[in-house]
């Protein structure tokens, strides 16, 4: 069933990878052109299967193969087409076209389900364009916290409100807080996405059952303000932002690894670290000194009470060093929890098809969070991919693809039927 969707599949990817082609990797810019291109081809491809395509305020793409009944909740496949600057090629994009090539698996096999499928191509899911990720799930969800659509395009400089506008949006629409889609009328979202560690890789198997994706807190602009000073300043003077910056990183790593011998998975990321630009130099005890931080755990209670941990390892380090560590600006994803139902019949699928598909927790927040934060039933596959993502470096075997997409399609075979 699978198998005759290879050329489509491979044509799809091949098609993205040059839209996309930045080297040594791939940049599709959101709300740009790699995104928009990408988003045409894919509508195209769409289009030859007699779906039905259409955008909605926040710009985003629904290909939709309706049901025999128009009153059953429709089941949602989605991903996304954007990229981090000279990333991989599949990151996003391959779940949007297995989805596609699912759909038209079970066309091939005469299936006609009762239930619409809609397969989604959602903008802007990583947080590098506009220092806020799943922008494109958010707005179709009315979760876009305040102040999101003035955030600035880090390539263009226009605001998130007039870039979608730009592509033919309705940011006033997002603006009123009321769902595109009401979360109560969906019947499931299902997302397929390469792994984003290597345990697919260490268990040898080419699909693993999403358990849960980690929420997040987000710092972008961490400021730590000393004094600047000569370098000759004795040790006891000095209100040295940078090494208050490293004693405030080197504490942060220390609750990591706490948590992780306590069995509670959690992760801390910092992406930026450094003196200013315009004041650092090699002879000046730096005054200033900025980082950013993205700190991730699987469970909402576990969250709070590591930014709990944060703010009080920052007010510690401060008074310790005499400086004051300002967080700045906060966002926040929650924590995504697959629905039960779903992951069982995932599994069941898999079986159906030999696939021992272990059971894993994704490292990655995906806009799967956001609907099953909305309260959607959410599911997730992982595809066996090596070197990770966000490189230029990502690895999926297009039969690794195929696998996983096989899977979706019995699942959707037996749920929208």
């Amino acid at each position: 069933m699978i198998a005759a969707q290879r050329p489509m599949v491979q044509s799809l990817l091949d098609g993205v990878a040059r839209i996309g082609a930045d080297p040594p990797g791939i940049t599709r810019e959101a709300y740009g052109r790699g995104e928009n291109e990408a988003m045409a081809l894919l509508a195209g491809a769409a289009q030859a299967l007699d779906l039905d395509c259409s955008f909605d305020a926040g710009a985003n793409l629904t290909m939709r193969w309706p049901g025999t009944d128009p009153e059953a909740p429709p089941i949602l496949v989605g991903s996304h087409l954007d990229s981090v600057v000279q990333g991989g090629n599949f990151d996003g994009a391959a779940g949007v076209i297995a989805g596609l090539a699912a759909v038209a698996a079970l066309q091939a096999s005469g299936v006609r389900p009762r239930a619409g499928i809609e397969v989604l191509a959602l903008r802007c899911e990583e947080a590098v364009w506009f220092g806020l990720g799943l922008i494109g799930s958010r707005s179709l969800l009315a979760r876009l916290p305040a102040g999101a659509l003035a955030l600035p395009h880090a390539r263009s400089g226009l605001t998130l409100g007039q870039s979608i506008a730009a592509c033919g949006g309705d940011p006033a629409r997002l603006a009123n807080g009321v769902p595109l889609r009401d979360p109560k009328t969906l019947g499931a979202y299902l997302e397929v996405h390469i792994e984003q560690a290597p345990q697919l890789i260490e268990a040898e198997q080419a699909v693993a059952i999403c358990l849960a994706n980690p929420g997040n807190v987000r710092h972008p602009r961490i400021r730590i303000s000393g004094e600047d000073a000569h370098t000759g300043l004795p040790h006891r003077f000095r209100r040295d932002a940078a090494l208050a910056g490293a004693e405030f990183a080197l504490a942060l790593e220390r609750l990591w690894l706490e948590e992780d011998r306590a069995g509670r998975p959690m992760a801390v990321t910092i992406g930026r670290f450094h003196t200013l630009a315009d004041r650092h130099a090699m002879t000046v005890v730096p005054g200033q000194f900025e980082l950013s931080l993205d700190l991730r755990a699987y469970d909402p209670t576990h969250l709070a009470r590591l930014e709990a941990r944060l703010q009080a390892i920052a007010a510690e380090v401060g008074a310790a060093r005499d400086v004051t560590i300002a967080l700045g600006e906060r966002s926040a994803a929650a924590p995504g929890a697959m629905e039960a139902g779903i992951v069982a019949g995932l599994a069941r699928a898999a079986g159906k098809l030999g696939l021992a598909a272990p059971r894993l927790n994704s490292p990655g927040s995906h806009d799967a969070n956001t609907f099953a934060a909305a309260g959607v039933p959410t599911g997730m596959l992982l595809v066996r991919n090596a070197n990770g993502s966000h490189n230029p470096h990502e690895a999926m075997a297009t039969d690794d693809l195929l696998a996983a997409t096989g899977v979706l399609a019995l699942f959707l075979a037996e749920h929208a039927a």
